[in-house]
């Protein structure tokens, strides 16, 4: 499960959201809108990606 790789994209912008969300997005490695991080699949990415769905898009 760790060997696989998933594509995180920041779709909407940070500015006006809670202060940890901002900090997750942070630790996704994200920073610019539309910038792309390829993580790898862990429940630990998974949780923080569900935190901050409606921020970013996953890409296979």
């Amino acid at each position: 499960m760790a060997d696989k790789k998933i594509k995180v994209k920041l779709v909407k912008s940070i500015i006006g959201t809670k202060q940890d969300h901002r900090a997750t997005v942070r630790g996704l490695g994200l920073r610019k809108l539309n910038s792309v991080a390829e993580l790898e699949d862990t429940p630990a990415v998974r949780g923080m990606i569900n935190k901050v769905q409606y921020l970013v898009k996953v890409e296979g």
